[in-house]
């Protein structure tokens, strides 16, 4: 296979008639006819194949969920021997051995000193759902505390969790009550208008203030709050990193309150940062981590692993209907064993690469503010000025446009940042082939 995009017209008249009929007949969600214009209709190693036979490159792993490639041959292969045996076998109200079998590896691979039990669903949002139930069943407990700038999903429940963006709430009040929001420790942006890169400790420190001398001494009893959550680096805030101590410094103020650490990974977890875990380069464990999107390989499924003493224990407080689906798990084991025999080594050897060439880019042009990310989540924030740090939110979007029609999938992030998220199956020359596109696109928008 010859490497590197094949373009003719992005979108070329195929995928302009898929697109109109699209917005004709489906709802209204996040498709953007104007940015992201790519009808897909095959895969080929690490490249998307349109309608029109237009071949690109993809940094986008469709939204985080393709860690394991965009058809794993591993995982298709497991697929089409599961669809011989069982299909669906209704795991939350009988049993199968495929549900057990991932569980049990999940328990084995998930971080903590301490016996734990899972929760099978069908996505990202679903697993924190599950979490806000855990945590109030077993704390008795009615309180969250999340941070500005999450994305935890947009089912009522996770939607008051959610902010990232105002959209994600818009006419949709009244949400959850008693969920009470905290700055993140963003380097780059953060209320203090500390530098968090030059001074990390400062900035760990004025978050954990804000949530311990002001939230908590003042007008939230500490001891009413179930769980703080947190992603381990920001999604679709931004692919935000916080300084490396910040969790540490967390659980100590969390347990002293018995409050729990709910740890969502959706998208930042199953090896995108070099572990397998992205809470994992932070050192703690946390009381309950959210999974979905990777973990499936494409096939949807959701996990919420928690420590063992928070179950239920009574029948019936949750479940649903397709938790612990037979092609699911299956598909899961095989991601999961991929995972481990190289794709994660491989995010580690070809973080060097995206963080040096990124930092050149940084040096270049005047219109990247920050450059952040670890192993294979890797974002870039655009700005109108690195004084004001102006959002240059257009520029980004030019970006993507530019990109995507020299044969590269990207997407944006926050409010001017966009993310580089190939599948973990990329070697190194086609990582600098997408990384040499990228900047093509941005020369193009600067001058």
């Amino acid at each position: 296979m010859v490497k590197g995009p094949q373009v003719k017209e992005i979108p070329g008249p195929k995928a302009r008639e898929v697109i109109e009929k699209h917005h004709k007949y489906m709802a209204t969600t996040t498709n953007d006819p104007n940015e992201y214009f790519l009808v897909i209709e095959r895969t080929e190693g690490n490249y998307w194949i349109d309608v029109d036979g237009n071949k690109i490159l993809d940094f986008s792993s469709g939204i985080g969920v393709l860690n394991a490639g965009l058809r794993n041959p591993r995982v298709v292969e497991a697929l089409k021997e599961q669809l011989d045996k069982l299909i669906h076998g209704a795991g939350t109200d009988y049993y199968n051995p495929y549900q057990v079998a991932l569980v049990e590896k999940l328990d084995s691979i998930a971080p903590g000193d301490f016996e734990k039990k899972t929760f099978l669903s069908n996505s990202g949002t679903e697993a924190n759902e599950a979490a806000i139930k855990i945590a109030k069943w077993s704390t008795q407990r009615k309180l969250f505390i999340a941070f500005i700038g999450a994305f935890h999903g947009r089912t009522h429940g996770t939607m008051s969790l959610t902010a990232s963006k105002p959209v994600h709430r818009s006419r949709m009040f009244p949400t959850m009550p008693g969920v009470e929001h905290v700055p993140y420790p963003n380097p780059y942006r953060n209320p203090w208008h500390i530098d968090g890169y030059e001074e990390p400790d400062e900035l760990v420190s004025r978050v954990l203030e804000y949530i311990e001398d002001y939230l908590l001494a003042h007008y939230v009893p500490p001891e009413e709050v179930a769980g703080v959550i947190a992603e381990p680096i920001q999604g679709e805030g931004g692919y935000v990193v916080p300084p490396m101590n910040f969790f540490k410094e967390l659980k100590k103020v969390l347990d002293k309150h018995g409050i729990l650490l709910m740890d969502d990974e959706v998208q930042m977890g199953m090896g995108r940062t070099g572990k397998m875990f992205a809470i994992e380069h932070f050192g703690v464990a946390p009381d309950i981590i959210n999974l979905a999107k990777a973990l499936g390989g494409g096939v949807p499924i959701g996990a919420t692993i928690f420590r063992k003493d928070l179950d239920f224990g009574i029948s019936g407080v949750h479940s649903n209907t397709y938790g612990g689906n037979a092609l699911a798990c299956v598909a899961a084991l095989t991601v999961i064993d991929e995972l481990e025999n190289g794709l994660i080594e491989n995010a580690q050897k070809l973080e060097p690469l995206f963080k040096e060439r990124l930092q050149e880019m940084y040096d270049k042009y005047e219109i990247i503010g920050d450059v952040r990310g670890l192993g294979l989540a890797w974002a870039i924030e655009f700005v109108k000025d690195r004084k004001t740090k102006e959002y240059a939110s257009n520029e980004r979007n030019k970006v993507v446009v530019g990109a995507l029609k020299r044969g590269l999938a990207t997407l944006g992030c926050g409010k001017s940042a966009l993310r580089l998220i190939p599948p973990l199956t990329i070697d190194e020359e086609e990582a600098k082939i997408g990384l040499d596109i990228l900047e093509e696109a941005i020369k193009t928008v600067v001058g």
